[in-house]
């Protein structure tokens, strides 16, 4: 059972580090206000609502965080679950405690049940997290505790909440540091997701304590003799055991057994200043074998977490393999607590908000990259996904690491590539990338880098950019963006250069002043249309969904003709109609009987279909999903497929819904005109509540053409949905 927490256990461990009597007062007001809000509600383990606070502000207290964050954490449901508003908390506790639980209330009321919203909902979890990382703190600690009393839950909802924890909460407190926390988060969750793993790797550890526990005291007392005998320096030295997780992913992952897991045998060894590191090292390896490729230098080149730390694995005289660790004080305690021992309260330092989060963004380097992404991220559901993508994949996963020719770290995902290094310098660089070179030899784009390679990008000024193919090779969700965005806005001149070539030549046809074709002209007569400037305009005309004939017609007056340009269509249609006889249709098991195309549904190539023998009139051809199926006899139903190398139209219904305004018709008309389809009927009707409901009978040689052109349709203002037309 956990142990619960009561507030004089909280504010004796707070005074090991807090002393002023007016901070002491504050953080007991934050307590008492909690108490008296939350009396009354009691946690699904049926212990009273104020131990979850209390639990979550000793957490944080045993982080050293500073006097505004544990009375954040001791008031961080208050907003949520009591009738008490952000705007009592500021007049009592100011701003900052305020800005603090609100960060922290937002988060909580994030719903991970729906796959578009939970990219959104994270979104807003790091985006708050960017505004001040103390809200991710208070919530890491809030999460742990939930865990700690999980087995309150049901099944199902543990499993939920592990696997939440796991994939978000684990990654972001191993990226800010926190190993402690990360270790137990990640035991914990594993003891749900997987018991039987949990108590087996559990087991071994157990059976094998007193052994392995023999081995480390007696490497412990061989290296101190050698340290004692050529070090000045004080240190402390000690054993130390991974957690159950890290063995779970190595024994998973490497396909290794439990007893080849070498390093579970580690030392750590504590030294007064990095000099001495460097001293301890050489005596190390003076007097033991070092395994080749295992030494690690994280004191010249730090983790992204801020860990730093010297790692070297040897050989025992008894051929037992030990993995040490060696790194001063301060070290250490970053190890440990990570961007917690940064945010640590120091009693009469001068406090800024602003100068902390600057501080942490130049040591924390992937915050500094979250700070900047926050600033061009899309407000949409899309925006979203590619903003948790870019996360997940670019920050919670990266884990190889490679230099630049002058020596800087640039950290990118497993399995990158050039490209993915080249945007991670700059867009630029990546843009003009025309090849790349990796350790002095000539590599391929796609080439794989890897930890320790020292990468160089070849650019010209006169590259033609990025292809579709980068997407497929770009193995960072941020160099796929980028290159989406470059090759967007590529698309976008293409179509600005068509439309504008489209109106020059109607406006020349028609002798039309294009001087008075300007954005205040556009935004005054299609702004129904969602189209506001110039530009715009352009490109709509050279997606197709605005006709060139439309707006020289507005510009110099003149109403366009619809119905000789429906007529037209009409005419066109017909004459299709009329010159195609053959069905493309097979019938299984039958030599080329009558076949005909059924009005009901009217399927084209592509759709799912099925044949009907009707009595004297041959076969039927029907959509699969068409509703007059259901009602037919079943032993009359034959397998039909559409033949090969169809070149003839088939007609076919759609329904069109939107709001009735002016111009609706000339659009969706302009828009399947830029299509492969043929309009063959058209019936528009508006009712009392000002939709417009527009049927037509299209011509189309495949399924496919046909649903570009209702993807093509929805982009028009004000139309909401379209279906396939069933009677």
């Amino acid at each position: 059972m956990t142990e619960i927490i009561t507030f004089d256990r909280l504010i004796d461990q707070i005074k090991n580090y807090i002393h002023k009597e007016e901070d002491l007062k504050r953080i007991e007001a934050a307590y008492k206000l909690s108490f008296f809000q939350h009396e009354g509600q009691f946690r699904k383990s049926g212990e009273p609502y104020i131990t979850h606070p209390l639990a979550v502000a000793h957490i944080l207290a045993m982080l050293n965080a500073g006097p505004n964050t544990l009375v954040a954490a001791l008031l961080h449901d208050l907003v949520e679950d009591t009738s008490t508003t952000l705007d009592d908390l500021k007049n009592q506790f100011g701003d900052d405690v305020k800005e603090l639980v609100d960060g922290v209330t937002k988060i909580s009321k994030i719903s991970f049940n729906v796959e578009v919203s939970q990219a959104d909902n994270h979104q807003k979890m790091l985006l708050a997290m960017s505004k001040d990382i103390r809200v991710i703190l208070i919530k890491i600690a809030d999460r742990l505790h939930n865990m700690r009393t999980i087995e309150a839950q049901s099944i199902e909802k543990q499993v939920k909440i592990a696997t939440e924890t796991l994939d978000i909460y684990a990654p972001l407190a191993h990226r800010l540091g926190l190993f402690i926390i990360k270790a137990e988060l990640e035991d914990r969750c594993l003891k749900i997701l997987n018991a039987p793993y949990y108590h087996r790797i559990s087991n071994m550890i157990e059976n094998q304590k007193n052994i392995r526990s023999k081995s480390i005291e007696d490497m412990i007392t061989v290296i101190n003799e050698e340290l004692h005998a050529n070090l000045k320096n004080t240190y402390k030295i000690f054993g130390r055991t991974k957690n159950i997780f890290s063995i779970y992913k190595k024994m998973v992952n490497q396909q290794k057994a439990f007893e080849d897991i070498y390093d579970i045998l580690a030392i750590r060894i504590i030294v007064d200043k990095i000099e001495t590191c460097y001293q301890v090292l050489g005596i190390i390896h003076a007097n033991f074998i070092p395994i080749p490729k295992r030494f690690k230098d994280y004191i010249a080149v730090p983790k992204p977490n801020m860990y730093q730390s010297l790692h070297t694995t040897i050989l025992s005289d008894d051929g037992a393999i030990y993995e040490i660790q060696i790194r001063t004080e301060e070290m250490d305690r970053i190890a440990e607590y990570g961007v917690a021992a940064h945010w640590a309260y120091k009693e009469n330092k001068e406090y800024s908000k602003e100068k902390e989060q600057f501080e942490i963004a130049q040591k924390l380097k992937w915050y500094g990259e979250l700070l900047k992404m926050t600033e061009d991220v899309d407000d949409n559901s899309s925006g979203a996904n590619e903003f948790v993508e870019t996360i997940k994949t670019d920050i919670l996963e990266a884990n190889v690491y490679v230099f630049t020719p002058k020596g800087q770290v640039i950290e990118l995902n497993k399995g990158c590539t050039p490209i993915d290094f080249a945007y991670r310098i700059h867009s630029d660089i990546g843009n003009k990338a025309v090849g790349a070179m990796v350790n002095n030899k000539i590599v391929p784009l796609d080439y794989e880098l890897e930890t320790g390679d020292i990468v160089s990008i070849r650019t010209a000024k006169n590259s033609p950019g990025p292809s579709e193919d980068w997407i497929k090779i770009a193995k960072s969700a941020h160099a796929r963006h980028k290159i989406k965005g470059f090759l967007n806005k590529q698309n976008r001149d293409q179509l600005f250069e068509s439309g504008k070539n489209s109106v020059d030549r109607e406006a020349a046809a028609n002798k039309a002043d294009l001087s008075k074709l300007d954005d205040e002209f556009v935004k005054k007569h299609f702004s129904k249309n969602m189209v506001l400037d110039l530009e715009s305009l352009y490109i709509e005309v050279g997606k197709g969904i605005l006709s060139p004939k439309t707006v020289i017609a507005k510009l110099i007056g003149k109403e366009i003709d619809k119905e000789s340009i429906l007529q037209r269509q009409l005419e066109k249609a017909q004459r299709i109609l009329t010159t195609n006889h053959s069905t493309g249709v097979i019938v299984e098991g039958l030599n080329t009987p009558q076949i005909k195309i059924a009005n009901c549904c009217l399927p084209v190539p592509g759709d799912h279909i099925v044949g009907y023998v009707t009595k004297g009139s041959g076969i039927a051809v029907h959509h699969e999903d068409c509703p007059n199926i259901k009602s037919l006899t079943e032993n009359r139903l034959v397998d039909v497929y559409w033949a090969s190398n169809i070149t003839r139209k088939y007609p076919t219904r759609i329904k069109i819904m939107g709001i009735n305004r002016e111009n609706i018709l000339s659009e969706i008309i302009s828009t399947i005109n830029s299509t492969n389809l043929t309009i063959a009927e058209i019936n528009a009707i508006s009712n009392q509540n000002l939709e417009n409901i527009t049927t037509l009978k299209l011509l189309t040689s495949t399924r496919q053409d046909l649903e570009t052109a209702m993807v093509n349709l929805l982009k028009i203002s004000d139309i909401y949905h379209i279906e396939r037309k069933f009677t």
